[in-house]
């Protein structure tokens, strides 16, 4: 699970295009924060340590801890905007989270086992169909990733969502059938199974 991280953030008077222009001359990172049945709450961040928490990875299924003056307030990040030429940040927005309350998170799909896979060891491709799933998950335990093993996949096999050990408390927002991981034939496998098939075809023509 995902570390509660700390983060100091100033208030803003004035929310507004012109407002977060303001608060990008002055180096920082306009933000907002919002949901839980409270009013949305203008901030601005920490430019350096916005962009270390951005590129550091698994931002958007970490639990912040923002300090806005001395008041602390329980957050997930929901999305950020990034400089198009420059790729730096230009905003955040923020979700408060209430106490045992269940959110959506988009989580990575690690593919282990790949060693040990009988259709890789065959001459098959492991195709991964989905990078990552979207969960319903409680807000104090946001799984980094879920795993999806190929151990003992043959070519033509796939592993499903509903093959994969999910993490206590969280259900997917998806259908559990949709496919993680498969292992493709090689062409010249594929060529070898078609021949007979064209085969059989052409002589129940003759017939």
């Amino acid at each position: 699970m995902s570390e509660v991280k700390q983060i100091k953030a100033v208030a803003r008077d004035r929310a507004g295009k012109g407002a977060a222009r303001a608060v990008r001359r002055q180096g920082m990172v306009p933000a907002v924060i919002y949901g839980a049945g409270q009013p949305a709450q203008a901030i601005a961040l920490d430019f350096n340590q916005t962009k270390q928490l951005i590129f550091a990875g698994h931002f958007l299924t970490t639990i912040f801890e923002i300090d806005v003056d001395g008041k602390t307030t329980r957050a997930i990040p929901r999305d950020y905007q990034l400089d198009p030429v420059k790729d730096f940040p230009v905003h955040v927005d923020f979700l408060r989270l209430a106490q045992g309350q269940a959110i959506k998170v988009v989580v990575p799909v690690h593919v282990v086992g790949q060693d040990k896979c009988p259709g890789v060891k065959r001459g098959g491709t492991l195709q991964i169909v989905e990078h990552s799933v979207e969960l319903l998950v409680p807000s104090d335990a946001i799984p980094d990733f879920i795993e999806a093993s190929v151990a003992n996949l043959d070519i033509g096999s796939s592993v499903h969502l509903s093959d994969v050990a999910l993490p206590k408390g969280a259900k997917p927002t998806s259908a559990e059938n949709v496919t993680l991981v498969t292992v493709v034939a090689p062409s010249g496998m594929k060529e070898e199974e078609a021949a007979p098939a064209a085969a059989a075809e052409g002589e129940a023509a003759k017939a």
